[in-house]
């Protein structure tokens, strides 16, 4: 590993690099003792397994087992090599690497390409952004956007921009630069001819660059300054943009989203800088498309909670309704912020200001519950006996999917004060709801009994030779002199689980050129994924800082003891096949043999 990067590079990195950062961008943790804990980003669980430790660098999962160093896990994670994670946590932490390294690590050329890609929106965003803050040609665009409420910060902020009316200014200005047609075309940034020539795809619009997690620029959202159609132009999906994954404004937001554990979740961007001007600075927005899993695992990663402020028209309301579901379902807490009909975020803050939106909408948000009383209600005419039988009815559904008792008893009592009904025969209704429910739900966890298959033991009991043997490593990974007596008072012998005489067998070599204990260093020595997952276990153990000679002593016997307890059981069999022979003698002989064993333990 150190013949492409230097040993030293590799400590700088690993020392700048933490952990605890590094994770949080997949995996929303949280502080409890010493360690972080949150959802392991390998397998799918509901109830946190997975383990950051701070202070040795290192995660562990123990639901199923993954563990490493902050290498390892974006090795494991986004399926890097080695020199590819050092290089990438080298860019993270600003530690310069030398240019031949980075040119040996350009990958495979479709990443090569994406970086490219990512160059070329980067340098029209900024040509964008000039055009419409500090040209003639952008004066009209920068006019049309103070009138219609956009200032000067939010210009600045969301680098907002201007394409010229021109059919191939951005052809000719990347391609003088370096770019080759066929690649600015992927890029989405201009469209083939049938005759083969090319023009650009965004003119004369008002420019929203769309970034990805880590701010890069990937693409853009065009909107008409008059009444051209479509009104907003998007960039197509491309290597390097995929909608779906994307949310508006989680690279600026996401210090906020972690600071106050919410995220205020909007239909589109033009609510979502309406909403920052107003001081709802953890607010996002899906790119144009329904909330996708992918959306949900960023935000769960970053948030507890979520308010969702979409459009108060039927397809806005259909939409808060299903996303809210998704959210639910997904563990996250949820409120919906209500808007006036015929108002969207953007209209209401114009009309009304931007305290009343930010204490009277996203303020007064409401809880999920009473959002559904409100979504069973459309369409109905309450007046009318067979509309409003079947809305208690569906409000009662949902109440009796509610797990609290106290929650349970405040709707049906705002239901029976609403319509006038007995508490009791709603509760009656409710409860054989909840039977209802919970048959159906025994049947299908029962299907999925059937068909899932075991799951992997945790905490099991591991015999005492086993115990052994993970208590001398976890003591050899603090102590190279430790290591070496260890080695001697094995005289030949070896550890009885494989992996790990395969972990002492590198430790060794790993403090034999010279390398003092080190965790993290020893965790890169390693070249077997296997052998890092239990080293990672191992370093999570709980043992005593020091060992003393008798805890050293009565670890090696237990090792040793196994052994020997191997070859006894050798010798019965041996025994037994000598008295099924008739050959009593030898049969004494290996009795006498098997009782000095004994003696020996």
């Amino acid at each position: 590993m150190g013949e492409r990067i230097a040993e030293e590079k590799l400590n700088e990195i690993r020392e700048a690099a933490d952990i605890v950062d590094i994770i949080s961008d997949y995996v929303q943790l949280n502080k409890q003792g010493r360690n972080y804990f949150g959802l392991c980003p390998f397998h799918g669980e509901n109830t946190p397994s997975f383990s950051v430790a701070p202070d040795k660098q290192i995660y562990h999962c123990f639901g199923c087992g993954a563990g490493g160093n902050v290498f390892s896990f974006l090795m494991d994670k986004e399926g890097l090599t080695f020199i590819e994670a050092a290089v990438k946590l080298a860019a993270r932490t600003n530690i310069e690497l030398p240019a031949e390294t980075l040119t040996e690590n350009k990958a495979k050329p479709a990443s090569r390409d994406s970086q490219q890609m990512i160059e070329a929106h980067e340098l029209l965003r900024k040509f964008y952004h000039h055009l419409l803050v500090n040209t003639k040609d952008g004066q009209h665009a920068l006019e049309y956007l103070i009138k219609r409420g956009f200032t000067i910060e939010s210009i600045e902020k969301f680098q907002i921009g201007y394409s010229l009316n021109s059919w191939d200014f951005v052809y000719k200005f990347l391609i003088k630069r370096g770019y080759s047609p066929e690649l600015v075309e992927r890029s989405g940034l201009i469209i083939k001819r049938d005759d083969g020539t090319y023009f650009d795809r965004f003119r004369e619009r008002i420019m929203f660059p769309l970034l990805d997690s880590h701010g890069n620029t990937i693409a853009f959202s065009g909107r008409a300054l008059g009444d051209d159609e479509p009104k907003y132009l998007n960039s197509p999906e491309t290597a390097i943009f995929n909608k779906s994954k994307i949310l508006y404004n989680f690279h600026l937001a996401r210090p906020s989203l972690r600071k106050l554990q919410q995220a205020v979740l909007f239909e589109g961007f033009a609510d979502v800088i309406a909403a920052d001007k107003s001081g709802v600075i953890n607010s996002i927005a899906t790119m144009g498309t329904s909330l996708t899993e992918e959306h949900i695992a960023l935000l769960r990663r970053n948030v507890q909670s979520v308010t969702i402020c979409f459009d108060s028209d039927n397809a806005g309301i259909e939409a808060a309704y299903r996303a809210a579901k998704m959210l639910a379902e997904a563990g996250l807490n949820l409120r919906v912020a209500l808007m006036p009909d015929g108002y969207d975020p953007d209209d209401y803050i114009k009309k009304y200001g931007e305290e009343k939106f930010k204490n009277d909408v996203i303020g007064a948000s409401a809880t999920l519950m009473t959002f559904k009383f409100l979504y069973y209600r459309r369409g109905k005419n309450l007046q009318n006996e067979g509309d409003r039988l079947l809305y208690i009815e569906e409000v009662l559904r949902e109440i009796s999917r509610l797990e609290k008792a106290v929650e349970k008893d405040h709707y049906l009592r705002q239901l029976a004060s609403e319509f006038s009904l007995s508490l009791d025969a709603l509760k009656q209704q409710q409860d054989e709801m909840s039977a209802a429910e919970g048959k159906k739900h025994q049947k299908g966890q029962s299907a999925l009994k059937k068909k899932a298959p075991a799951a992997r033991p945790t905490g099991q009991l591991r015999p005492a030779y086993h115990t052994a043997e993970r208590c001398l490593i976890a003591h050899m990974l603090k102590n190279s002199e430790l290591a070496y007596r260890v080695q001697d008072k094995l005289q030949g012998n070896t550890f009885n689980i494989d992996e790990h005489q395969a972990i002492i067998t590198y430790l060794i070599g790993f403090y034999e050129e010279g390398h003092a204990p080190d965790l993290s260093g020893f965790l890169n020595y390693l070249n077997d994924n296997k052998l890092k997952r239990i080293v990672a276990e191992i370093e999570m153990m709980s043992i005593n800082e020091e060992i003393s000679d008798q805890e050293l002593i009565d670890y090696i016997k237990q090792v040793l003891n196994y052994q020997k307890m191997l070859k006894i059981k050798e010798k019965e069999a041996e025994e037994r096949d000598a008295e099924r022979q008739k050959d009593f003698a030898r049969a004494a002989a290996i009795a006498t043999e098997i009782i000095q064993m004994r003696k020996s333990l």
